[in-house]
């Protein structure tokens, strides 16, 4: 993982829109976990949890079911269209 710790919440909002386009094409590929699109994304879990958490409350994601066995959902894209 790149050194992205501690980062500012104004700094991982900024990446936002950038971000938001590599989590839709790997969504787009299969669903996963938040800790899965961070491992390939190489960012920090919270800094993918907001983008993921901007993402559902607008209806671009949402989740697949009840979380997995180590507690984490699984997020899929919705047929809301992306702009």
């Amino acid at each position: 993982m790149k050194n992205r710790i501690n980062r500012d919440i104004a700094e991982v909002m900024r990446d936002e829109m950038g971000m938001k386009k590599s989590i839709i094409s790997l969504l787009s590929e299969e669903p996963k976990t938040i800790p899965e699109i961070a491992t390939v994304l190489q960012y920090p879990g919270a800094d993918v949890m907001y983008w993921v958490m901007a993402m559902w409350r607008y209806g671009y994601i949402e989740e697949t079911g009840k979380p997995n066995d180590e507690g984490y959902y699984t997020y899929r894209l919705t047929n809301k269209d992306i702009v």
